[in-house]
């Protein structure tokens, strides 16, 4: 093993790697450590893994020279109607559709499903010269101090770096060899995550449908299959997720409707429970997070991996930038930039995905009532709803470069 690099990335989901290539983009040496050996995260055949890309996000992957290759497994994301909704009723008619005709940009996103970006960021970053894979290989031990830093693997060999970058998720080793503690709250609630084929076209409509237990999302993939993630209380998804296939649908059938046609279940079926979940600093000294390692929010809004693509694209730039300065890149001061730029956008859709689970995970008349009047509201307002659409793509704030589809 090469025992020494610029940048050591403990995670080799899928922010570790495409932040790899984001950074050796912009010459500087990276090691991703991984604790899963490779052959373990490449599935060739389909599992029911899926994930939305938002259109900002493309334009990440584009940069990083991923997305050629994926657009042809990947599923568009035409339109977006968001609905409320009781269990045997379907959708309210109070809805917001969101028409991408109505964007100059084109579709929201697309989804791709797991085994192909996975399989994509494998090859590239095996081919990459200035990026080294070292999976399996798992941290026990980090030093950090003025002239480096040292991460120690569990047979005892060492590396050393310059900056070590978390992207190991929730319960990140990183931050907590780092002394980052984090800020919970659980949610009471679980998803269940699968895919189902299905009779009638969904034209390349993503549904949000809310009911009183949680949320309801339908995300249409390659051909007549979605992906769904199903919100209920823990209690109640345990025992659902205990049934067999059979049981399973029916559970699932009054809330889905029947506008799809017959469903069927394909590939597998996951659960997880939900929580808030935020460290309390997203950098120490020479170590900084990303990712679900720096926040983990409500998947109701499909934002958390987009979410964790706008942390690399922002570190890659702070990074980049601050290199051709000639500044010291691992300095506490350049890496606050980081952290300053994310926080903010982090914070805020972690309150409002909060919010909004709140709001309509329950069954209040009142507040049902009230939720159909602003649902219809925002609707029958174009500008306001050309906003919340140009969120939805990843298209809203202060983007980085790379999302705004341009070099670092």
């Amino acid at each position: 093993m090469e025992n020494h690099t610029d940048i050591a990335i403990v995670g080799g989901g899928l922010n570790g790697p495409i932040l790899g290539l984001a950074l050796a983009s912009a010459g500087f040496s990276v090691t991703i450590l991984d604790a899963l050996p490779v052959e373990a995260q490449a599935q060739p055949d389909f599992d029911g893994r899926s994930y939305a890309i938002a259109l900002g996000s493309q334009n990440l992957l584009r940069a990083v020279e991923l997305w050629d290759g994926l657009a042809a497994d990947a599923q568009p994301i035409n339109d977006i109607v968001v609905a409320d909704g009781r269990a045997g009723l379907g959708a309210s008619p109070h809805h917001v559709h969101f028409d991408h005709r109505e964007m100059e940009e084109g579709p929201f996103g697309a989804m791709i499903e797991d085994r192909h970006l996975r399989a994509a960021l494998i090859a590239a970053v095996a081919d990459n010269p200035r990026i080294t894979m070292r999976a399996p290989a798992r941290v026990v031990a980090q030093e950090t101090g003025a002239q480096g830093a040292v991460l120690t693997l569990q047979d005892g060999e060492e590396l050393r770096c310059k900056l070590i970058v978390g992207c190991d998720g929730r319960r990140s080793g990183t931050a907590q060899r780092a002394g980052i503690r984090r800020m919970e709250t659980d949610y009471g609630q679980t998803s269940l995550v699968c895919a189902l084929e299905h009779d009638l076209p969904h034209d390349g409509i993503a549904h949000q449908m809310f009911f009183a237990e949680g949320p309801l999302a339908i995300l249409p993939l390659r051909g007549n299959r979605v992906s769904i993630v199903w919100t209920e209380s823990r209690d109640r998804a345990e025992a659902i997720q205990a049934m067999g296939d059979a049981e399973y649908l029916a559970a699932l059938a009054p809330r889905f409707g029947d506008f799809l046609g017959e469903i069927r279940l394909t590939g597998a079926r996951y659960a997880y429970p939900l929580g808030l979940s935020l460290a309390e600093h997203w950098t120490a000294r020479r170590v900084v997070l990303v990712g679900d390692a720096a926040h983990g929010i409500h998947p109701l809004a499909g934002q958390g991996l987009n979410l964790g693509l706008r942390d690399v694209a922002a570190l890659a730039e702070v990074l980049a930038d601050s290199k051709r300065r000639g500044e010291d890149w691992t300095r506490g001061p350049v890496l606050q930039r980081y952290a300053q730029w994310r926080r903010f956008d982090t914070a805020g859709l972690a309150l409002a995905t909060d919010g909004l689970n709140r709001l309509f995970s329950n069954d209040n008349p009142l507040l049902r009532g009230l939720r159909d009047l602003g649902l219809g509201a925002v609707n029958a307002a174009g500008p306001v709803r050309r906003t919340f659409m140009r969120e939805a793509a990843g298209l809203g704030g202060d983007l980085p470069r790379l999302m705004r589809g341009r070099p670092l």
